[in-house]
């Protein structure tokens, strides 16, 4: 907070606290609001109030709220900062508190629901003193310079912001809806809260770090969910489609090693449960090679005759037997 910004700020405090109390005592300032409200404006230039009735719009909250949201929105993206967004949101929560305590606890009534002329119209249960366009449109645009990274482009869009601020007022002037001195207060109040910014700093930045650490918890305790859920889905089988079919087939690779036994014997039930995968055995004769199945050999059995023992053998075994 510069002293220059707290000499502007205790000036322009000043000037507001001189027009509340000039339309409370019903000061020559009243007088003026009456000049201009029976004058009639909206009638002296009659052609240019299509134009300005959508050009007033510059100063409804909503509107306005939505274009600067989405501008500050993408610069607190691309520089990484929820700063940007924090002043909108503390100076929009500044205008509404600090104006809309004002409009309700002075309950000014408007031109067009006027009673007395020459009365200010005050303590009537109205809602329209200070002027709330004019001083949105001074907070709104006024954010924008505010927020600027250069001297040029905030000098730039000051310039730009004021004359915003000065047009939605005198439109609002030009249609009779507002009083001169509500212009003129709503121009104090926007600016008053433009000035009192760099007070709020500290605060935004604490409220960033909570934010930023907040956000940061909240990205660990999910990055934490997911690689739960990934280890206990990587432990759960998973089942293919070939694995309804296994009560019918057997697989190469579900097999378990079958332990062979003498030469030319397996075991009855590992023949029949391994079938063709059984383990190889020892190469044999191309007569014992008999395939074999559950079922017996494929070969037809075939009778073969006896046949008879030489005598010649039996003898030589019986002298061998008796020696």
């Amino acid at each position: 907070m510069s002293r220059t910004r707290i000499w502007l700020f205790g000036l322009t405090l000043a000037v507001y606290v001189a027009i509340v109390v000039g339309v409370v005592t019903t000061s020559k300032l009243v007088t003026l609001d009456w000049q201009v409200m029976l004058w009639r404006p909206y009638k002296q230039w009659p052609q240019i109030h299509a134009f300005l009735d959508y050009f007033v719009v510059l100063g409804q909250r909503g509107p306005t709220a939505v274009l600067v949201l989405a501008w500050l929105g993408w610069r607190a993206w691309r520089h990484r900062t929820l700063h940007p967004l924090l002043v909108l949101g503390t100076s929009l929560l500044l205008l509404n508190c600090t104006v809309g305590a004002v409009k309700y606890g002075l309950g000014r009534l408007g031109p067009h629901y006027a009673t007395t002329v020459g009365s200010a119209e005050m303590f009537a249960g109205g809602d329209i003193f200070p002027s709330g366009h004019t001083a949105n449109a001074v907070v709104t645009w006024g954010v924008l310079a505010y927020l600027a990274t250069t001297p040029r482009a905030r000098r730039l869009g000051s310039v730009i912001s004021a004359l915003l601020a000065l047009g939605v007022g005198a439109t609002t002037v030009y249609l009779g809806t507002h009083w001169v001195s509500d212009v003129l207060l709503g121009w104090a109040a926007g600016l008053l809260i433009l000035l009192a910014l760099p007070w709020f700093e500290p605060a935004m930045a604490r409220a960033e770090e909570l934010i930023t650490a907040g956000w940061g918890l909240l990205r660990e305790r999910w990055a934490r969910r997911r690689a739960r859920a990934a280890g206990a889905a990587a432990l759960v089988p998973q089942r293919g489609p070939q694995d309804g079919k296994r009560s019918s087939g057997t697989q190469v690779g579900d097999l378990e090693p079958v332990a062979a036994g003498p030469r030319g014997a397996v075991g009855t039930a590992a023949a029949t449960a391994n079938g063709p995968h059984a383990p190889s055995r020892p190469p044999t004769g191309r007569n014992e090679r008999t395939p074999i199945t559950p079922v017996g050999s494929r070969r037809p059995p075939v009778d073969r005759l006896v046949r008879p023992t030489p005598l010649v053998h039996q003898q030589v075994r019986g002298r061998g037997i008796a020696g």
